[in-house]
């Protein structure tokens, strides 16, 4: 592609995404492939979490007498998750950005 290397994996931090898109059309530089197949592995491993999140919230609410504090409490584990999951994709994209390959823990 005719993008600087560190601009496209950058790009390719997009979780699914980008990383399909990039995973696909780059053949060559290996670093961009690199972000392209951990954006795709970070990128489903988010919507797992996000299925499976949905589930038991939903099993949490319908709980008799304290499904609502359960439903509550849960949904500040989700929101503190969530938070998690920006915050190593807005690393990602910055370690991409500034040529360093970084795999997520």
């Amino acid at each position: 592609m005719d993008l600087p290397p560190n601009v496209a994996a950058a790009i390719a931090c997009i979780p699914l995404i980008g990383g399909i898109i990039f995973y696909i059309l780059e053949k060559r530089n290996g670093f961009v492939r690199f972000y392209a197949m951990q954006s795709i592995i970070f990128g489903g491993a988010w919507f797992l979490f996000y299925v499976v999140a949905s589930i038991v919230g939903l099993i949490f609410s319908k709980a008799p007498a304290i499904g609502g504090f359960l439903a509550g409490l849960w949904g500040l584990v989700i929101m503190l998750a969530y938070l998690a999951f920006v915050v190593v994709w807005i690393i990602a994209t910055v370690k991409a950005f500034t040529n360093v390959r970084w795999e997520i823990p």
